[in-house]
């Protein structure tokens, strides 16, 4: 999914601001990433403003402004607001459930396509937009059964489609903030309020885009910096200079996404080469781009600009060599951090890192975890608590590849059962 061009699907959301607003920037990659058909109207000068968003200047407050077909004019929209908009926000339809999934990316959504489909009173709750961090990968070409790949948003909407086919209910822009779990009963609460109850749950809530950990780093972000692929704003950087920061498949993915457009991209790359972190089939065609370069042992070390990104400073790790670049586009796509918070009061284990530990990793020696109440080991993918699972990139230990995540979302379901039917 992109900006709409012509010939493309017919879009559902106008939406109307300056290319300098990064709440612009948040509404463009949830559409994206939830495979929503929009397009971007930039306005540039105050006549713009006037004319085609019925405000008086850029600066107005009430910006970005948001269309759809029936009429309806949103000023300023939340993403919630968005998500109300387009009739995905809902609440539980049950006071309890079997499986409570926490996180709808591609473990998320295979635990809750196999639950349903299993006869499970499933629900499933994401903070954000359907697909996780995947969603916003413009094409996945190594996931078994796509030869000619697929785009994580396209691949994201059919997960969703075919859990709620089975029934699986799924709630959106709602985030978790805390669990108990009193004797047969796993509650998660989420930020409005609203409290789900189950009798297992699997924790798939992935990680989040890792930062460049710089002085005035948020100063930037949708003006010019974005954390991941950035699909979204492929139809934004025609003839501009790309850099992108990274050295997995994500980076990759995201540098051939970009190629078409821009007129320049510079990886920029901490290790040495990419063999270690990328697909050898992206690192093939990286190499016989004419319009990319990859600059290894290298790092961004400073950001500036005036109410945009215009320039960065990098940093040759071998030789100590610094210097500037002009560019208003910095990709940073260096990983994740998992999102555990709430696991500490819980009482759920986490390694070093933050990711939650699971099976056999919870067993030293012969010892069960602490506190540990049955007299069986922890299944493969159960953590600490009997009952509560974790599965994809949140789990210590895992593999990060979309395959992966979703068998482990299976497996995740197929302990589920076995919990549910002996403890």
């Amino acid at each position: 999914m992109q900006q709409h061009e012509e010939g493309q699907t017919p879009a559902l959301v106008r939406i109307y601001g300056t290319p300098q607003s990064s709440h612009g920037y948040a509404i463009r990659d949830f559409l994206h990433r939830s495979d929503v058909p929009f397009e971007w109207v930039p306005l540039v000068t105050d006549e713009d403003a006037r004319t085609h968003a019925g405000v008086q200047h850029l600066r107005d407050s009430r910006l970005p402004v948001c269309l759809f077909p029936d009429g309806t004019r949103m000023e300023r929209p939340t993403i919630r607001q968005i998500t109300e908009k387009l009739g995905w926000f809902t609440n539980p339809s049950r006071s309890e459930y079997d499986l409570a999934i926490f996180g709808a990316g591609p473990a998320g959504l295979s635990a809750a396509v196999y639950g349903a489909s299993d006869g499970l009173k499933t629900i499933l709750v994401e903070r954000s937009a359907v697909g996780g961090q995947a969603a916003s990968s413009s094409n996945i070409e190594n996931y078994l059964g796509f030869p000619k790949g697929i785009s994580g948003a396209e691949l994201a909407e059919r997960a969703r489609e075919q859990a709620c086919r089975f029934g699986a209910e799924i709630l959106l822009a709602r985030k978790g903030v805390r669990a108990e779990f009193p004797p047969g009963k796993r509650i998660g609460y989420l930020e409005d309020g609203t409290k789900i109850i189950a009798r297992a749950a699997i924790c798939a809530t992935g990680v989040e885009y890792a930062r460049l950990g710089l002085p005035n780093e948020d100063r930037y972000l949708g003006v010019g910096l974005c954390y991941g692929a950035g699909t979204s704003e492929a139809v934004l950087i025609k003839h501009e200079h790309v850099y992108i920061v990274g050295g997995g498949n994500a980076a990759g993915q995201a540098a051939m996404h970009f190629a078409p457009y821009a007129k320049q991209i510079t990886m920029v790359v901490r290790e040495d080469s990419l063999a270690t972190t990328m697909s050898q089939y992206l690192i093939d065609r990286i190499n016989s781009a004419r319009n990319i370069e990859v600059l290894t042992h290298t790092e961004v070390i400073a950001l500036s600009g005036e109410s945009k990104l215009e320039e960065i400073t990098l940093i040759d790790r071998n030789t100590g060599r610094e210097w500037r670049a002009a560019t208003h586009w910095l990709f940073v796509s260096i990983g994740g951090v998992p999102q555990t918070d709430w696991a500490v009061a819980a009482g759920i284990v986490r390694d070093e890192g933050g990711y939650i530990v699971t099976g056999p990793d919870l067993v030293r020696g012969h010892e069960r975890p602490p506190n540990w109440p049955l007299e069986r080991e922890p299944f493969y993918l159960e953590t600490n608590i009997p009952g509560v699972f974790a599965a994809g990139d949140v789990r210590h230990g895992s593999v990060k590849r979309v395959a992966s995540a979703v068998g482990e979302g299976a497996m995740a379901v197929a302990l589920a059962h076995r919990y549910l039917a002996h403890g």
